[in-house]
Order: C-alpha cells, then sequence, then structure tokens
C-alpha cells in the first residue's frame, strides 16, 4: 500500500493501490469520473474519525428495509446476511476502502436481523374481530387517569368467549369514573367489549395497530360493569417491583390534588412527578401543542437530564464542602454515579416510557464518560446510544419521540461542535454581566438549534408548526430547570415522611407560570399552522441530509442542506386524495372546488381528524347534503346516495343498496358499504375489498383513477391481522 495525495492535499492512508483506487476495480476509468472518485475518496479521508459515526444510520437503515418489506420475510433471512456481511468483511479486511463498505453492510444487516428477530419473539394473538360483551378476567399491569374515565391494561388475561392460544397478551380497557379504580397488581374480573387495535385511519397515516403489536396488546376496548377484584397469588419477582412503582404513582396523584386545589394545575404537576398527562384536560393539551411546550409534558431527555444533573452538582456541592472527603474521595465520580442511580429511579417512577428509557441510557452513557474521565458530549457518544436503544427497541425508531429526541440532540452536539471554541474565548473575556448575555443568548442558540431540528418530524407526525416555541422556550424550559425540577426532587424526597406539601406548592408556582407561557404564547396571532402530509420520501430526504451535515465536519457537509430542502419541500408537492373512505365504509371524504375535504359523516372523530389534519386543515368544508347538490356543482345527493364528478369522471357513493343497479352502469368508481356482486363498474370499492384492504385513498385525473389502501402501504406483516372493520377507536 501506498500514500497518494488527492482532493486538497489530504492524504488517504489505505485507500489507494499503488495501481489506483483500491474498489474502482482494473480498467480505464473516464477522467472526470476518476477525479470525482479522489475528491471523494480525500475527503472520507480526512473524515476517518467520524466513519464510526455512520454505523447506527446503517442499523437504522435495515431496521426500516425490515419494516418497508410488504410480507414478513423467512426467518433464516436476517441471519443469513449477516453471516454473509461477516464474511464479506473478512474477505476485504486488507482494503481500508472496502473494509469501510463492508462494514456499513454488515450494520445494515444487523438492523435487519435484530428487529425480524423482536418480531419473532413478541410475537402474540391479535383480537380479529369484535368480541362481547364477555367477561375478561386479568392482573392490571397499569392505570391511567383521564378525565372522567380510567383506563387499565390488563395481563394474564382470560377471555371467556377466547380459546387461550386466541387469547391476546395484554388488552387495553377503559373504565367509567363511577367505577372503583383497581389497585396495580390486583386481578379483576368485569364484563367488557373488546376490538382490534384500530389500523390507520388513511393510507401512510399513523399505525397504531403495529404499535400495540410491540407492545404486545392484542386488543382495546370498554367495561360495560363495575371490576370486581378477584383473589389470586400476589405478583413476584420483577413485575412485584412494576408494580410497586405504578402505585406509587397513584400516591403521587393524589398527594398533587390535596396540595393545589386548580385542577388543572394539579394535574400538570403530577404529569411532571409522574409521567401520566392523560388527566390534563384537552384544551391545556392544546395549549401547550400549539406554542411548542408539549415536549415538557412528555417525560424524556430533559427531564431526565435535569433530575440526574441536580443530583450530580448537589451532590459534589456538599462532599466539596467537607476538605477531608474532597482531597481523599473521588468527588465528582461518586456524584455521578449516584446522577445515574437518580436517572433510573425517576424512571420508574414516571413508568418508564421509551423516550425516557432512551434518555436514561444517555444519561448514564454522560455520567460513565465523567467516571472514566471522559468528554462526555461528544458525537461518538449519541452514536453509541442510538445504535443501543435502537437494538433494544427498533420499531421506537418509527415514533417521534426517538427521532425528535435524537435530531434535537446530534443538531445540538453538531451545532456546539463548530461554535464551542468561539464560545469559550467570548466567556473569557467577557465579565458577569456579557457572562449572563451570553447565558441568555446560548439559551436561545439551544432552542432555535433544537427548534430547527425537529421542525421536519412534527410536520411528519402532526402537520404543525409552533411559531412561537421558540420564545416560549426560552421561558418555560429555564424555568423548568431552574424551578420546578429541584423542587420536584425534594418533593420526592419528602414524600415518604408525609412532607412533601410546601414543596409540591413551591412546584406549582413554577408549574402555573408554564401554563401562562403556553397560553398566552397559543394565543398569539399566527401561532400554528397546519400543512399537508410529508410524504416518507420527504422526511427520508431530511434525515440523510441532516445526517450528512452534522456527522461530518468539512465545508462538504453543506451538500447535506439540499436534501433538506428538497424534502420540507415535500409537503407543498405531494398530492392529496380526492376521495377517501373507511375501512367500513361509512364515512367519506371528497375533495371539493375550493380544495378542501367535504365529509359525509361528524368531523369530530379520530378519523375525520386525521383526514382534516393530514390535509393541512382544521375543519371541514362542510357536511353532504342530504338532498341536492353543493355550491361547486361537485356533490350531488339524494336519499340512496351521492355522485362526485371531478376531472371528467364520476364516483358514486352509494347510501343504499338499491341504488347500485343503477350507478354499476353510469359511475367509473362505485363506492358502498354493501357486498357489490355482480356490479360492472370499472371501478368497484365494496365491503368485502374494504374488508380485505382497509381504508381506501382515491386520486382522480383525466386519464385514470388510482388508488391506495391501507394494505398497499403496510402489507401483510405479523401486526396487520384481518382488516378490523370499525371507524374510530373503542373509548
Amino acid at each position: 500500500m501506498a500514500q497518494a495525495r488527492i482532493g486538497d492535499g489530504a492524504v488517504a492512508d489505505g485507500l489507494f493501490d499503488e495501481d489506483g483506487p483500491a474498489f474502482a476495480g482494473e480498467g480505464a476509468r473516464p477522467r472526470a469520473f476518476a477525479r470525482a472518485l479522489g475528491w471523494l475518496a480525500g475527503r472520507l479521508a480526512v473524515e476517518r474519525e467520524r466513519w464510526a459515526l455512520w454505523a447506527p444510520v446503517g442499523f437504522g437503515l435495515g431496521v426500516a428495509l425490515y419494516f418497508a418489506l410488504p410480507t414478513e420475510p423467512p426467518l433464516w433471512l436476517g441471519p443469513s446476511l449477516t453471516v454473509t456481511g461477516v464474511l464479506l468483511l473478512w474477505a476485504e479486511r486488507r482494503h481500508l476502502g472496502l473494509l469501510a463498505g463492508m462494514l456499513a453492510v454488515l450494520s445494515v444487516a444487523l438492523g435487519f436481523t435484530v428487529v425480524q428477530t423482536r418480531t419473532a419473539l413478541i410475537a402474540a394473538p391479535i383480537l380479529m374481530r369484535e368480541v362481547g360483551p364477555t367477561m375478561v378476567t386479568g392482573r392490571v399491569l397499569s392505570v391511567e387517569r383521564q378525565p372522567g374515565a380510567v383506563r387499565v391494561i390488563l395481563g394474564d388475561l382470560a377471555v371467556e368467549k377466547l380459546k387461550p392460544e386466541a387469547t391476546p397478551g395484554k388488552v387495553r380497557l377503559r373504565l367509567s369514573e363511577k367505577y372503583p379504580t383497581p389497585e396495580a397488581g390486583t386481578v379483576i374480573r368485569l364484563r367488557a367489549a373488546l376490538h382490534p387495535p384500530p389500523p390507520p385511519a388513511e393510507p401512510g397515516a399513523f399505525d397504531f395497530q403495529r404499535r400495540a403489536f410491540f407492545q404486545g396488546m392484542g386488543a382495546v376496548g370498554f367495561a360495560l360493569g363495575a371490576p370486581q377484584v378477584v383473589d389470586a397469588p400476589p405478583v413476584t419477582g420483577l413485575q412485584r417491583l412494576s408494580m410497586v412503582f405504578e402505585r406509587a404513582r397513584a400516591v403521587i396523584a393524589e398527594r398533587v390534588q390535596r396540595a393545589v386545589s386548580n385542577p388543572v394545575e394539579a394535574s400538570v404537576t403530577a404529569a411532571l412527578l409522574n409521567g401520566e398527562d392523560v388527566a390534563i384536560p384537552e384544551p391545556t393539551m392544546e395549549a401547550f401543542r400549539d406554542s411548542g411546550l408539549a415536549h415538557l409534558l412528555s417525560i424524556s431527555g430533559l427531564h431526565v437530564g435535569i433530575a440526574a444533573g441536580i443530583v450530580f452538582f448537589v451532590v459534589r456541592a456538599l462532599f466539596a464542602l467537607v476538605p477531608w472527603l474532597a482531597l481523599r474521595w473521588p468527588i465528582k465520580k461518586i456524584a455521578a454515579a449516584l446522577g445515574i442511580l437518580s436517572a433510573i429511579v425517576y424512571t420508574l417512577l414516571v413508568g418508564a416510557p421509551v423516550p425516557t428509557v432512551r434518555s436514561v441510557l444517555m444519561t448514564g452513557l454522560i455520567m460513565a464518560a465523567m467516571i472514566a474521565d471522559r468528554d462526555p458530549f461528544s458525537m461518538r457518544l449519541v452514536a453509541f446510544a442510538g445504535l443501543v436503544t435502537t437494538a433494544m427497541e427498533p420499531e421506537g425508531m418509527l415514533g417521534p419521540s426517538f427521532q425528535m429526541s435524537f435530531a434535537a440532540v446530534v443538531a445540538l452536539i453538531a451545532a456546539y461542535e463548530a461554535a464551542g471554541p468561539a464560545l469559550v474565548r467570548w466567556k473569557r473575556e467577557m465579565g458577569w454581566v456579557g457572562k449572563a448575555a451570553l447565558y441568555l443568548g446560548g439559551t436561545a442558540f439551544t432552542s432555535v438549534i433544537a427548534t430547527l431540528a425537529t421542525t421536519p418530524y412534527s410536520l411528519f407526525h402532526f402537520q404543525q408548526i409552533a411559531f412561537y416555541g421558540v420564545f416560549s422556550n426560552m421561558i418555560a424550559v429555564p424555568v423548568t430547570s431552574v424551578w420546578v425540577m429541584p423542587w420536584s426532587l425534594l418533593a420526592y424526597l419528602l414524600m415518604p415522611f408525609g412532607l412533601d406539601w410546601p414543596a409540591l406548592v413551591a412546584m406549582n408556582w413554577g408549574v402555573r407560570l408554564i401554563i401562562w407561557t403556553a397560553e398566552v404564547a397559543a394565543g398569539l396571532p399566527g401561532a400554528t399552522a397546519l400543512v399537508p402530509a410529508m410524504p416518507v420520501a420527504g422526511i427520508v430526504a431530511v434525515t440523510l441530509g441532516g445526517l450528512w451535515l452534522t456527522i461530518w465536519t468539512g465545508r462538504w457537509r453543506l451538500l447535506g442542506l439540499l436534501p433538506i430542502a428538497v424534502g420540507m419541500l415535500t409537503p407543498a408537492l405531494a398530492q392529496r386524495p380526492d376521495v377517501l373512505v373507511t375501512g367500513d365504509g361509512t364515512i367519506m371524504g371528497v375533495r371539493m372546488a375550493d380544495g378542501r375535504l367535504s365529509l359525509s359523516g361528524k368531523s369530530e372523530g379520530r378519523v375525520a381528524e386525521t383526514w382534516l389534519r393530514r390535509d393541512g386543515h382544521d375543519m371541514a368544508a362542510g357536511l353532504w347534503p342530504s338532498a341536492g347538490a353543493t355550491l361547486d356543482g361537485r356533490l350531488s345527493c339524494d336519499a340512496l346516495g351521492c355522485l362526485y364528478r371531478a376531472e371528467g369522471r364520476t364516483v358514486a357513493l352509494v347510501r343504499m343498496p338499491d341504488a347500485l343497479p343503477e350507478d354499476c352502469k353510469l359511475a367509473d368508481v362505485v363506492i358502498t358499504a354493501e357486498a357489490a356482486r355482480g356490479c360492472r363498474a370499472p371501478l368497484v370499492i365494496d365491503r368485502w375489498r374494504l374488508r380485505r384492504e382497509g381504508a381506501q385513498a382515491l386520486y382522480i385525473s383525466p386519464e385514470n383513477v388510482r388508488v391506495e389502501s391501507v394494505r398497499d402501504g403496510r402489507g401483510d406483516r405479523p401486526w396487520t391481522g384481518v382488516r378490523p372493520v370499525q371507524t374510530s377507536p373503542p373509548p
């Protein structure tokens, strides 16, 4: 091997053989291609220390490839790909360029193998049809207190109308507030109606069935009577520890209600202490979402980091006050170890949601780096945390919490890597006034970077932009860090002794300011804007561009801005459906001449809300007329059904079976919730097609009518089962 000087003088040691690029093969290449290849090799050589940061990217790509498949792959496929990757890696171990490529291939294969294996291990029965009323017996695993109701998750199930082999592992039930709330760990028996987990409301929408599958939850439903406690052996082992913390969350909620008289403030205070934000009234939740402060109510990295940081600095300061200890003990390392412990306990108290578990891992790695005398804030640390957390729960990579939390952390570290030297220099040269200004500027800088990094994922998952998020976070985040979280930790310490009332009251003062900030920011003119749903290709482009921009350090990283810009434009360029129909055909939506959807049913339900939000609107153009035509002439209805005309095409939306014979002769498309045997229209969407394929989206043009279904997007996977025929989730 020889060293070759390429590009701007960068030396690529080991990337080239003496006869040319090690990875270029034999034969002549066009000079332009060779120069481009040499330039790329030079850039890669300079960035050699950052190569390892792409390992979790490859791992995540393998996970994404698994979920993108239309059918479940054979179980041998993942391990075979991994073994092949290892063999190729060994074969090319002497060529550094090819070695890096083979490592990338191996990381993809490992990601695919891990998620495929996890799917096979956690597979459990899923309810295929509605069942009930029936008697359900199960152990209460968790309790969520909502306004006017309680939601419980039951395990160790016995369902009267289901065979044991067809009984789901878990079920989520809603209980009326008039019934006594069961304690976690108890076994209850009650009459309930069960349903399959609801499918996506339209192709590409949120897939609750997939999330429920990976949570082991095979059914949802609601209670039809009061639960009765059944004598059963107590839980043991780790499950017993889980029940202890579940009951502790209930105690925390009760203590907060006693100390804080305002129910809204009490619900937010309790959410910050026990992680249960479902009790917060919807108007308050809406204010937090519209102001960009919803992340404060979802216990995640911010809260865990603050809790561990407070413990670290307090313990270290207390030890430093005792010179004998400070001189003889490694007080920094002891404080870091206690910080890790506090993060773990805090996570258990708030229910160990997935984002919090990831945050604990990140915090633990930071504290471990302190113990090992390493830099705790590095991109390598984030890469390792991303790799481990994706391996632990690969399905979480598809959710907003994973994507937004890692996007914010990666962007912040990259930004401070670039701005760090200047900030250190300024800090040395400034007085206390300048340092105070620098702190405020740093807070604003952090808020801006985090907001810019998470905005694409907010658009993809929630179709919303909060324009005042930076300003509201500049108020609420410092209040949370400096006031709310310290008092919350003190409340935890005092609660076992019944002395937590003063700490809870003081904590609530800060909560009151946060709620006020959310309401004021949400009430400002133009606080939010809804945009049409971003296609998957758009968020993929943004993600890859963002990784390119943040992982590399040279100027070539600016090339990542191009795919980011393209991805951010996709919501404006993506075509929205002209006709939408639910999986049971009872709710339909058609696009009017002004571009808005008009719905055949109520616009308050889950399906309608999803359609409108993904459409970039907060309200429908109006309900369908019972008789007559709309002003734009696109939709005309009578007692038997409606006709929708657009782009020279006619779509028959059948209400009564008597309309089928005529509509099947005249319409280009017939949509009905009934069976349409014998209908000879060019395109027929009836009960059987809806049951088989789920919700449908139609795109109408003068040339054709293109149809997409939920099944087209999801395929036939372990979490899809038989398509449920319902339009909204159970209460």
